[in-house]
């Protein structure tokens, strides 16, 4: 009839779930983009352009904005007024433009869910797993993701097949159940609505045609891939200098797996030396941080990106803080472009990132303006209706068959109860006098009090107090222990965990943080114990180590308290 099966096949596709989604809903692969970002007092603006499959910078520009002293910069029109101003000023008319999310406005989550293929029905599994601990409602989020990498599925060896299927503490721990689908982990980038209609506003009050929104740190990363070819194998920083901000972004190979931003006091009011010294603490501790999370290390190399005039000074004070070379990449050679551009591009790293990403021809990997959504449902109406009334028939059809059959069987029931009620009554003294001896042994059992004997236990258990220390112990009901506890290492927490399971304890899974005392106990955690019913021990037989020398905990105090 004048179609053919590939128009057929094109009218069926959408009709599936998650058959659309496979095209990403967002501009992909402008031929041209121009990329804004407000620096402070300074708009910085990069113009880029498709080359082959990869997208290219062409022209930096730093325009200064300007804002009165007291403009209110929260203000979309009066903010959007003054970068038009400058474009205009600097005779610069762009086509589609591409506007970046900063770091303090994006809530970040890595997460792991099935490899489904389909990229509207993994949007749907994010969105539930983000859900829950969103500081807001998901309703007024703009939800987008970029997969890491995929996780094949492992089968299970003979021995853990028959582990994971016995409850009890012979089960496999989550850490070893094996994963029977394909899984891919995600890293979801969340942001407000508001924060996407305020550029939105701008670009409509600079008289600009928005055609994306990035994220600052993917476009940090971007300018990193394409000023350094060669990605390294293990975890990297990019310290990023801005007029007011230093953000850290963590690389494994080209994927950005964590991002930080600190807001920091503008460069031109505070001095060099106390900005300095504030902007290494921060990348320092967040380094620090990351190494004691679970799964990350601290990474053993860092590159750093700014215009500030500080970079070197700061480069400095990083290596000598975390004795590896910090050096500062040099854009403008990088990128092939012309001299007097090297101050622009040396300070505009996140509106590169942004040109380049737009002009890819994958587009930009986080859009918040076109992110990637859920498969939306098919339109099932007819057909849920039509099952609705076959199952009501069916159901009625049923329960009027099986009706009498039913009522036979709860009348035979009922006559043998009433049989069994009746011989029931006779022997009712004996049935009360063994219900109140079950009670009593009950309550013996419930006020079991032998935590003495534990404490003294878990004394002879745990390592030395020169590795770790309890700072609370407590008791509860139905025979668990939880403890506070702080040790000089990780290492230490893990050597803390084995032995309690190897003395006989049913232990949690720690939750690790860092939380470092004047004493040097860097992690604390807090463990919670099962005391199983079958555990026991002499404690007689107990050998706990040995107190330090320098101990004073069982010395009498002194006059007035003092040790």
């Amino acid at each position: 009839m004048g179609s053919s099966l590939t128009d057929l096949a094109g009218r069926l596709r959408p009709r599936f779930p998650g058959s659309a989604s496979r095209q990403r809903a967002s501009l992909r692969g402008l031929p041209a983009a121009t990329a804004l970002e407000i620096d402070g007092t300074t708009l910085r603006v990069v113009e880029a352009s498709r080359s082959g499959n990869a997208g290219r910078v062409d022209r930096v520009h730093a325009l200064p904005l300007e804002l009165a002293v007291d403009a209110d910069r929260t203000d979309a029109s009066v903010l959007g007024a003054a970068v038009g101003k400058a474009l205009a000023k600097a005779r610069i008319k762009p086509g589609p433009v591409v506007l970046g999310i900063g770091r303090s406005q994006v809530v970040l989550r890595t997460v792991v869910v099935p490899d489904t293929g389909l990229t509207g029905t993994i949007a749907s599994l994010v969105r539930f797993q983000v859900a829950r601990d969103l500081p807001f409602r998901l309703e007024e989020a703009v939800v987008d993701f970029r997969i890491l990498r995929h996780l094949a599925a492992r089968q299970p060896a003979e021995g853990e097949a028959d582990a994971t299927s016995k409850p009890g503490p012979a089960a496999a721990t989550p850490g070893t159940t094996p994963d029977t689908v394909d899984r891919v982990e995600v890293l979801v980038a969340v942001t407000r609505q508001e924060s996407v209609e305020f550029l939105r506003r701008l670009a409509e009050a600079a008289g600009l045609s928005l055609a994306a929104v990035g994220w600052m740190s993917q476009a940090n990363a971007r300018c990193l891939g394409a000023a350094v070819p060669a990605a390294t194998p293990t975890a990297m920083a990019l310290v990023a200098l801005k007029a007011e901000e230093v953000g850290i972004e963590i690389l494994e190979g080209r994927s950005l797996v964590f991002s930080r931003g600190m807001p920091m006091p503008p460069v031109g009011d505070t001095e060099p030396e106390t900005w300095i010294r504030a902007a290494t603490i921060e990348v320092v501790r967040t380094l620090h941080a990351l190494g004691g999370t679970p799964g990350r290390s601290s990474p053993e190399s860092a590159v750093l990106l700014g215009g500030t005039g500080l970079e070197q000074a700061l480069a400095s004070a990083l290596e000598t803080r975390l004795g590896f070379s910090v050096p500062r990449i040099e854009l403008a050679g990088a990128l092939g472009l012309e001299r007097p551009e090297v101050d622009a591009a040396a300070g505009g790293f996140s509106a590169i990132g942004l040109g380049l990403g737009a002009t890819d021809p994958e587009g930009l990997d986080i859009d918040f303006l076109n992110p990637k959504k859920p498969t939306p449902p098919p339109d099932l109406r007819k057909l849920r209706w039509m099952i609705g009334i076959a199952a009501a028939t069916a159901l009625l059809v049923a329960v009027l068959g099986i009706r009498k059959t039913l009522v036979g069987r709860r009348e035979a029931v009922l006559a043998g109860l009433q049989a069994e009620l009746a011989a029931g009554e006779k022997r009712r003294p004996t049935y009360r006098q063994m219900i109140q001896q079950a009670a009593t042994l009950k309550a013996w059992s419930a006020e079991e009090r032998d935590w003495l004997d534990h404490y003294a236990h878990l004394s002879a258990v745990l390592p030395r107090s020169e590795e770790v220390y309890l700072t609370s112990i407590a008791f509860g009901p139905n025979r668990a222990i939880r403890l506070g506890v702080q040790a000089r290492n990780g290492e230490v927490l893990g050597k803390v965990d084995r032995l309690l399971r190897t003395a006989g304890y049913d232990v949690k899974p720690l939750a690790v943080t860092p939380g470092a005392d004047r004493n040097g106990y860097n992690f604390r955690t807090t463990v919670e114990l099962t005391v199983p019913p079958k555990l026991k021990f002499d404690v007689a037989k107990l050998t706990p180590p040995p107190r330090p020398a320098d101990d004073v905990s069982l010395d009498p105090p002194k006059k007035g308290g003092a040790r």
